[in-house]
């Protein structure tokens, strides 16, 4: 049986493809297979996949019509044979000891996942940063050195990174967990993470980065398009994760909060041009939401949510945050300036 199994979704990544392809295939463990699908790229990616697959009898290479890295990394997952599972970006670079390292903690401790750091490479000015994200910083203080359950974080949960290449699975838990990615969505990590979480019995974190995110322009989750109205689906579907494995209730708070700020999130950071469309799903959204959300929401969540059912239009209900976050600063300059005397 081979070690590793890495999985590769690939979509128009032609500039970056041979560095990343070979932070895998140059690892000191060299008992693995790299599966590559191509997303129906429109640049020479499919050409240098398969160029490198007639040199390395590790690399397998696929090709389907344009459906997403979900959709690409479920397709993949049928061609599995290895040990453990790895999933990388073909944009991205991976430290050459990663496998080894992780393979032999994984023996070790007999894990279903390990959980590792990342670094940020900005591709616009060649700086390397980091971010409270990817460093998991209130996890790594709790779970130094030690395996650990879901049960034994509890909120910490939250603190994780829900993306797939900061993680080492065993792939036979994988498997029999279910996971699988959200597909026709560019936010398809978080369906996947959860439900291996849910399952999840003995954990382990590295506190260090073995990964190197490049965050460029061409990002589909920086793009800003239509596609962030689909966060409204993978919220619901995550609350629905939290309840099929009986978590809903301990986590109602945390949750219904984060569903306000996740999706408020995302409706600024979208295009002027497709605000209306979010904001009418966001509206016919919140009208359905169970009947003690509110009961739950923060200060700042709750008056973000009822402004969306009150507003009739994206220019009003934005025009209502301002006043607030405006009336909010002065009554804060006030307060401190009565301090102050």
């Amino acid at each position: 049986m081979t070690k590793v199994s890495v999985i590769m979704p690939v979509y128009n990544a032609a500039d970056y493809l041979v560095k990343s392809v070979d932070c895998i295939l140059n690892q000191t463990l060299e008992d693995l297979e790299l599966i590559c699908v191509d997303d129906g790229s429109t640049d020479d990616s499919l050409d240098i996949l398969n160029d490198i697959a007639s040199k390395d009898s590790r690399v397998s290479v696929y090709h389907q019509t344009n459906r997403g890295g979900g959709a690409a990394r479920n397709s993949a997952l049928k061609h599995t044979t290895g040990e453990y599972l790895y999933f990388m970006d073909a944009d991205d670079e991976l430290d050459l000891n990663a496998f080894s390292d992780f393979y032999e903690i994984s023996q070790k401790n007999s894990l279903d996942f390990i959980i590792f750091k990342a670094i940020n490479y900005a591709d616009d000015t060649g700086e390397y940063f980091e971010t409270d994200y990817y460093n998991m910083a209130k996890i790594a203080e709790f779970a130094q050195d030690k395996v650990f359950s879901p049960d034994d974080l509890g909120e910490l949960i939250f603190n994780i990174s829900v993306t797939p290449w900061c993680k080492f699975y065993n792939l036979e838990f994988v498997k029999r967990s279910g996971a699988r990615f959200l597909e026709g969505s560019i936010f398809h990590d978080n369906q996947f993470f959860w439900e291996v979480l849910f399952n999840a019995k003995r954990m382990y974190f590295i506190d260090k980065a073995y990964y190197t995110r490049r965050r460029h322009s061409a990002s589909s989750t920086g793009a800003g398009d239509e596609r962030y109205v689909n966060i409204i689906n993978v919220v619901n579907n995550i609350i629905l994760l939290f309840e099929k494995y009986e978590k809903l209730d301990d986590f109602k708070h945390i949750l219904y909060n984060k569903k306000v700020l996740w999706t408020y999130t995302r409706y600024v950071e979208i295009k002027d041009e497709f605000k209306d469309l979010f904001f009418n799903e966001l509206k016919k959204d919140y009208s359905k939401t169970p009947e003690d959300f509110t009961a739950y929401l923060d200060g700042e969540n709750l008056f973000i949510f009822k402004s969306v059912l009150d507003s009739k239009t994206p220019a009003e209900f934005d025009k209502t945050i301002e006043s607030h976050r405006n009336n909010f600063s002065r009554k804060l300059k006030n307060k401190l300036k009565s301090l102050l005397k």
